[in-house]
């Protein structure tokens, strides 16, 4: 824990020297629910009725990069699945928008975000030499714990730091996720799948222009006191 608020202490000084800071996660299972009928606005008398009778037209993953120093949603990707060469593929995305950079990711423990396709990406762009092995049986790629410790390695251009299990509120970008939550999926009603894309990625939009900055994060990494 302390490893991670360190991190975020230590992001807006590291922006300043073009180093990212990104704490990013996956938002899955997103419905497409479209109401049946209106919402009944507010008048004199009568609270909001919103219709609990729905549609449903398919759900959408998002992963989202959200930048600690500048509040920011970077590079957002919204598809059907999250699978590992999902999360690969969107890993590379995030980082041609800066190919050279310095990167540091926050991340938690799912196996997607330590798998063999993420080693080999950041492999390639930190243009590392290195004998990498045989998943499941030998090297860097062995077992879970080998790639999470080589993915770690401070010396990297492009490194993770991962957050203990069951730590989910440490990552920022559950944070921003609540906000997407509350201030668009709750209550509102989506005509399909195209529909819930557009109106996230808009949001996202209008969230950096108008929304975005750093969260005050004032948990410093020690255990709360009871």
């Amino acid at each position: 824990m302390h490893e991670v608020c360190e991190t975020y202490r230590q992001a807006p000084e590291r922006h300043e020297h073009g180093i990212h800071t990104v704490s990013l996660d996956e938002k899955t299972g997103m419905q497409a629910l479209e109401r049946l009928h209106p919402t009944r606005q507010t008048k004199s008398g009568l609270v909001e009725r919103e219709e609990y009778e729905y549609e449903r037209h398919g759900t959408l993953t998002l992963i989202a990069n959200f930048e600690v120093a500048t509040g920011r949603v970077i590079t957002p990707t919204l598809g059907p699945t999250r699978t590992e060469d999902d999360f690969a593929r969107h890993l590379a995305e995030t980082l041609d928008t800066d190919p050279e950079g310095q990167w540091i990711f926050v991340a938690d423990q799912l196996n997607i975000h330590k798998s063999e396709s993420v080693v080999r990406l950041i492999v390639e762009r930190c243009e590392l030499e290195v004998d990498l092995g045989v998943k499941g049986q030998s090297g860097i790629l062995k077992s879970m714990a080998s790639r999470a410790a080589f993915l770690q390695k401070a010396e990297h251009r492009i490194r993770f730091v991962y957050t203990p299990k069951h730590t989910s509120w440490l990552n920022q970008v559950e944070i921003w996720f609540s906000i997407l939550a509350r201030r668009l999926l709750k209550r509102a009603s989506f005509t399909s799948v195209d529909d819930l894309r557009e109106r996230v990625l808009a949001f996202i939009e209008y969230f950096n222009a108008t929304l975005a900055k750093p969260f005050k994060w004032t948990y410093k990494g020690r255990p709360l006191a009871v």
